[in-house]
């Protein structure tokens, strides 16, 4: 079994979502996997997700409504077989708090998005509807090419 962080600002909008949107495509894809989420910062420790992130991925038929927020620890390094990184800012904060003999993988979520031009999903934190459900689309094209990954590697 594969164990999976992702990670983004807060833990409240796009990690979350992409927990919920990987464990759905693994279970999908058969592959066995445990699929967590953390945010870089700790200012929403405890808080659910969003509820623009909730009702977006309700609406795709996957459920956050349960989620409540952490922050990224050093032990999740050694407890972790790959860590995504939702944009290039966290995957920067995620080396820098690595300790040196880690185990654990880090790897934008987007690299696993096949023909895709966009490196990085977006906060839609600031944002509308429309950019939750783009961070969305994003999410559901990174989940598929990580699941068509791991399944090949099985």
């Amino acid at each position: 079994m594969i164990r999976i962080l992702v990670v983004c600002s807060g833990n409240i909008c796009r990690s979350p979502t992409a927990e919920g949107v990987l464990r759905q495509a693994l279970d999908g894809a058969g592959v066995a996997a445990h699929v967590e989420s953390a945010g870089t910062n700790g200012y929403h420790i405890g808080d659910g997700a969003d509820p623009r992130a909730v009702a977006a991925a309700s609406r795709r038929g996957v459920d956050i409504s349960d989620h409540a927020a952490r922050q990224v620890r050093k032990d999740d390094f050694k407890s972790f077989d790959l860590i995504l990184a939702c944009d290039n800012g966290h995957l920067s904060s995620l080396e820098r708090l690595r300790p040196k003999k880690a185990a654990a993988r880090l790897e934008m979520l987007m690299s696993f998005a096949a023909d895709s031009a966009v490196g990085e999903v977006p906060d839609p934190y600031y944002g509308d509807e429309r950019d939750f459900e783009f961070a969305l689309d994003l999410i559901e094209t990174a989940a598929a090419g990580l699941a068509d990954t791991l399944k090949a590697e099985q």
